[in-house]
């Protein structure tokens, strides 16, 4: 595991632990139950990408590598721009010490817009599974890099016995192999180098031919303009999460609109 994803790891399982001492499964359980139906992530995406490019925008404060990425961040007017400026679905930030994120920032998205939502976390635990219903997401991100394929296989489980779809991402061939191994039906390929921290949209091309036939594959991280999407959408990618890129922008709702293209563009 790169050395990033041990350091969070770590202070995720004390997180773990203080959800388990601060609610019981119970009392989880009762909250997720009282959420309104998921939303059908990888159904929306599905459906968005026969027409458009379907976008997964995020939702972005901070970042490990790159400090601190909006200054002006206002959760609920983000979901706002990026679903005017298009975009398929949203992906929140909920981890506070490396991204500065927070469970209220998905709610308030989540509120605010009618698009599907994903928590974007580091799960270790199935209870956070369970906590990431319990706050309204609509889907749950699996990277293989930081589970065993037990523990992977409890996280997709679980998310499956609560109507969510499960993002599994992958940064490699074996991670790739074992995302096919657990059946994943939604995968993600991350483009950047978890030791490096460097974008290369290569890995995507090299990868992408490993996945499985019957998966909706996810082009994640690095992607910064319509040709970036073009070019992926050649290697087999169907939906693209973007986030970076987007956060830097002052007008986000047109910056998103731009990447999507125009039907001319799309028409090329």
């Amino acid at each position: 595991m790169p050395d990033i994803l041990a350091k969070i790891a770590r202070y995720k399982r004390q997180e773990v632990k203080e959800l388990k001492s601060g609610f019981s499964r119970y009392q989880l359980e009762n909250m997720a139950q009282s959420q309104p139906e998921p939303r059908g992530f990888l159904q929306a995406l599905q459906h968005a990408s026969a027409t458009k490019p379907a976008l997964i925008t995020e939702i972005k404060k901070a970042s490990p590598s790159k400090g601190l990425i909006r200054e002006d961040f206002k959760p609920s007017e983000l979901a706002r721009a990026y679903q005017d400026g298009g975009a398929t679905c949203l992906s929140v930030l909920t981890d506070k010490p490396s991204f500065q994120g927070s469970d209220i920032y998905l709610k308030q998205a989540r509120a605010i817009s009618t698009l599907p939502v994903i928590r974007k976390d580091f799960m270790v635990d199935p209870v956070q599974v369970l906590h990431a219903r319990a706050l309204g997401a609509d889907a749950i991100l699996i990277i293989m890099a930081m589970v065993d394929d037990k523990l992977a296989r409890r996280l997709f489980k679980m998310a499956k016995d609560w109507d969510m779809d499960a993002l599994i991402e992958t940064h490699n061939f074996t991670e790739m192999k074992r995302a096919n191994d657990l059946g994943a039906k939604l995968i993600g390929i991350n483009n950047r180098n978890l030791k490096t921290f460097k974008t290369s949209l290569d890995n995507f091309h090299k990868l992408a031919p490993h996945a499985p036939h019957d998966a909706f594959v996810v082009a994640e991280s690095g992607i910064n303009t319509f040709d970036d999407i073009e070019e992926l959408t050649k290697s087999g990618a169907r939906a693209f999460l973007v986030g970076e890129s987007l956060m830097r922008q002052k007008d986000v709702r047109l910056a998103t609109e731009n990447l999507i293209g125009s039907d001319d563009e799309r028409a090329h």
